[in-house]
């Protein structure tokens, strides 16, 4: 109803017979019968019972606790021999948790044991606070704990929740969410209701439920709630959505006839057949229906028929009282899964057994030495209930921990259509509070019927989750389910799905195209197996052999005016110099090592320099013998082949001594260059001293600019075949090379740096050769006739350079 607050409101009223609570109210009454006939439980002793409706709602249930404890409510048992305690030794019920939370604060206080069938609620365990309930079911602090894993157990993230605005709803719900949350769970929406508020609240909560995006809705409703939101559901236009059931509307035919909630899965009590109990609900006599308000109730609405005295009902055909109820389906007379009504089973089974104890003082002794007599009080039964523990004729084990708690045991149920085309209960799964950590949930096999009669699990997430390579970025005010990917950074990877973080790749690895795999780092270095590789060796050993060829010429026309004029014995030294430069640039190629290292910049320099005195000598050789022809001029005593010899080991030997320092003071050493490329290591030569490889090389340009100087001097010297300007060719070639290098040296990265180290080498080496002995190998091979010494004495105009 809707509130005016114009006038006080009146009454709550039943206006509906519950089918199920009444088939749970008659195995009560089965279970009391079936003591009362046994030989092995209270001999002699009948028990009596007092039922009352509290239609789920407080205030009628707070009615029945205060005569249950006053014991003004008459009884329904014929047996006129039952002398009645002035204070109910147990209660059970209360199928609510609020309305059982409303009674054992009343009966509490006097010690009156209290055990529920069906109220879950985790508050209910708080022995402080309830210290007389028990219940035969598991706390819903088990159930959410399970459906919380059983919502992570399929994938889904993002999902909305609907409760009951009750105790149960909100207990229940909160424990579902503190478990949900810390197993990554999302919530889109959490809405409540109760089936008492006016129409325009329970509207609302269909409208969220049809703008959201989440697929999964979890709803902790109490069955009366849940009639309520199906009617109003089953005539709007729902998006197809999978539910997920508690307990208490999960297992409840009257809910099958919803097409579109095929496919729900939920816990629910472990299903239990119990002998008996359907002839007993069928087998109703007309002395039975008379004498009882709510069969008279029920069998007018099952057979649309009414009793004598109805006035209400009486245009409908009258009740003969004889109809057959064995061809009625309805919740009530459906024993095909009784799982609640096997939890009143157990409930009264666990109040006579204690009872029992206690009349039997819990000895084995003969049944006939019981005290049938003894005035029981219902705190006696309570100390009897704390330990009571027994198992049923089916095999169920009962008793109570600490807390007046059951174990928590569940069966997972989905709705699924038999060969018929209806809707049924099937068990897929099992969860085992109990059991070891790990082996609590278990499927059993069988498929599982997914919403819209689909095979495939359903999709439920805020964000489609992040592939490795990448990781999870939080989208500002949004649940931490809705979230972008963003790819790794440089040198990082992930190589889970939905990571949160990226790993740095240790340093000598990098992460691949994917981003998902650390790899080791490609390794460069210029190799002999490459093509930059191979023409530079090709170039390297063409040099040399053009050297040594040069030398087979020389020394075959060794005679000749044109090789005796020229200094044979530098020339030939020389020569063996430049082979020795040419075959250097080998040692730069190939993966550098500790002695490769050292004898490639150390050879290069000793071999250049080497080079460059031999130039040089020649140099002051041509330079001096034209002086000396001058009158009175006998410098060339001073120039002779023994001080042009000591002046090319005086000039290497310099070099000698440099190198020697670098190698003992800091020598050079291979290195792993990982600073210029990040996903390439660079297998280097490290300088070692970079003071004394520069050293090294200005003392070459040092050289070389001083034989450059004193070949340009020499260039117009009057001679038919002047070496000096040659040689100021080669050194201008020589130079040019060497200039440029340094830059390009610098600036080169990785391997390249040692390409253009060789390319310097070969460069110069080849213009010496070329420029020095190319014109000799031409007259020599080609002009024979000009290799005179009329020829090489004739004077030639002065031509300038």
């Amino acid at each position: 109803m809707k509130h005016t607050y114009s006038h006080v409101p009146g009454p709550v009223q039943c206006t509906s017979l519950d089918l199920r609570e009444l088939r749970f109210a008659r195995t009560m009454i089965f279970a009391i019968e079936e003591i009362n006939n046994s030989s092995e439980i209270l001999p002699g002793v009948t028990l009596g019972y007092s039922i009352y409706d509290s239609c789920a709602a407080i205030p009628l249930a707070l009615k029945a606790a205060f005569d249950l404890v006053n014991g003004q409510e008459p009884e329904f048992s014929s047996n006129t021999s039952c002398t009645k305690p002035s204070f109910v030794p147990a209660i059970v019920g209360e199928s609510g948790s609020t309305p059982s939370i409303a009674i054992s604060r009343i009966v509490g206080p006097f010690r009156i044991p209290m055990v529920s069938h069906y109220a879950t609620c985790a508050c209910l365990s708080n022995r402080r606070e309830y210290p007389t309930f028990y219940r035969t079911l598991p706390s819903d602090y088990y159930q959410a704990t399970a459906l919380a894993k059983l919502v992570r157990y399929f994938g889904w993230t993002w999902i909305g929740l609907i409760r009951s605005d009750n105790d149960y709803g909100n207990f229940g719900m909160a424990t579902f969410l503190e478990t949900a949350q810390a197993d990554g769970i999302c919530i889109e929406y959490s809405v409540s209701f109760y089936r008492t508020n006016p129409r325009e609240k329970i509207l609302k909560v269909v409208d969220v439920i049809k703008k959201s995006t989440a697929k999964v809705i979890v709803a902790f409703i109490a069955t009366g709630d849940m009639v309520i939101l199906l009617r109003e559901l089953s005539s709007q236009d729902i998006p197809a959505l999978q539910w997920i059931g508690t307990e208490c509307w999960v297992t409840d035919p009257q809910f099958l006839q919803y097409s579109f909630l095929n496919g729900v899965i939920g816990f629910g009590i472990p299903k239990s057949v119990i002998p008996g109990l359907k002839e007993f609900l069928v087998n109703l006599t007309p002395a039975e229906i008379s004498v009882n308000p709510l069969l008279t109730e029920f069998w007018e609405d099952a057979f649309n028929c009414s009793f004598p005295g109805n006035t209400v009902s009486s245009k409908k055909k009258a009740c003969k009282g004889t109809e057959n109820l064995h061809d009625l389906q309805n919740p009530y007379t459906d024993t095909s899964q009784l799982r609640v009504s096997n939890m009143v089973y157990k409930a009264v089974y666990a109040v006579a057994h204690s009872i029992h104890n206690l009349l039997c003082n819990n000895s084995k002794a003969p049944l006939n030495h019981c005290d049938r007599i003894m005035q029981i009080e219902p705190w006696q039964v309570l100390e009897q209930l704390n330990t009571v523990n027994f198992t049923t004729r089916r095999g169920d084990w009962v008793y109570f921990d600490a807390n007046g708690d059951p174990v928590a045991i569940y069966e997972l149920v989905n709705w699924q259509l038999n060969g018929e085309g209806k809707s049924e209960f099937v068990t897929v799964g099992f969860y085992d509070a109990s059991a070891p950590e790990g082996q609590t949930f278990r499927m059993k096999g069988k498929n599982i019927t997914w919403t819209g009669g689909q095979s495939k699990i359903p999709q439920s997430v805020c964000s489609e989750s992040c592939p490795p390579g990448t990781r999870k970025a939080v989208q500002k005010g949004r649940p931490v389910c809705c979230f972008d990917c963003v790819s790794c950074a440089e040198g990082e990877i992930s190589n889970t799905t939905d990571s949160m973080d990226c790993i740095t790749c240790p340093l000598e690895y990098w992460p691949n195209a994917q981003k998902d795999e650390c790899i080791p780092k490609l390794i460069e270095f210029l190799s002999f197996k490459e093509v930059l590789g191979i023409i530079l060796i090709v170039f390297s050993v063409s040099g040399a052999c053009v050297s040594v060829a040069v030398g087979l010429v020389f020394f075959t026309f060794r005679n000749t005016p044109i090789v005796r004029a020229n200094n044979s014995e530098l020339s030939f030294l020389l020569l063996f110099s430049l082979t020795l430069c040419f075959l250097c640039s080998l040692t730069f190629i190939g993966q550098p090592s500790e002695w490769s290292c050292m004898l490639r910049h150390t050879a290069f320099g000793i071999t250049f320099v080497l080079c460059i005195s031999c130039v040089l000598g020649k140099t002051i050789v041509v330079l001096m013998a034209f002086r000396a022809t001058l009158p009175g001029n006998n410098i060339m005593k001073w120039f002779g082949p023994t001080q042009q010899r000591f002046s090319v080991f005086a000039f290497t030997f310099i070099q000698v001594l440099i190198c020697t320092l670098w190698l003992i003071l800091s020598p050079p050493f291979p290195n792993q260059n990982m600073k210029y490329y990040k996903d390439r290591i660079i297998l280097e030569c490290d300088l070692g001293s970079a003071g004394a490889f520069w050293a090294v090389l200005g003392y070459i340009g040092f050289l070389s600019a001083m034989c450059f100087v004193l070949a340009f001097l020499a260039r117009k010297l009057p001679d038919n075949f002047n070496e000096a300007k040659f040689i100021t060719f080669s050194m201008l070639i020589f130079c040019a090379v060497w200039i440029t290098f340094i830059p390009a040296y610098i600036s080169s990265p990785g391997k390249f740096t040692v390409a253009v180290e060789i390319f310097a080498i070969l460069a110069s080496s080849f213009g010496l050769i070329l420029c020095i002995f190319a014109p000799k190998c031409y007259i020599i091979l080609l002009k024979p006739q000009k290799n005179t010494k009329k020829h090489m004495m004739g004077k030639i105009p002065s031509r300038s350079l």
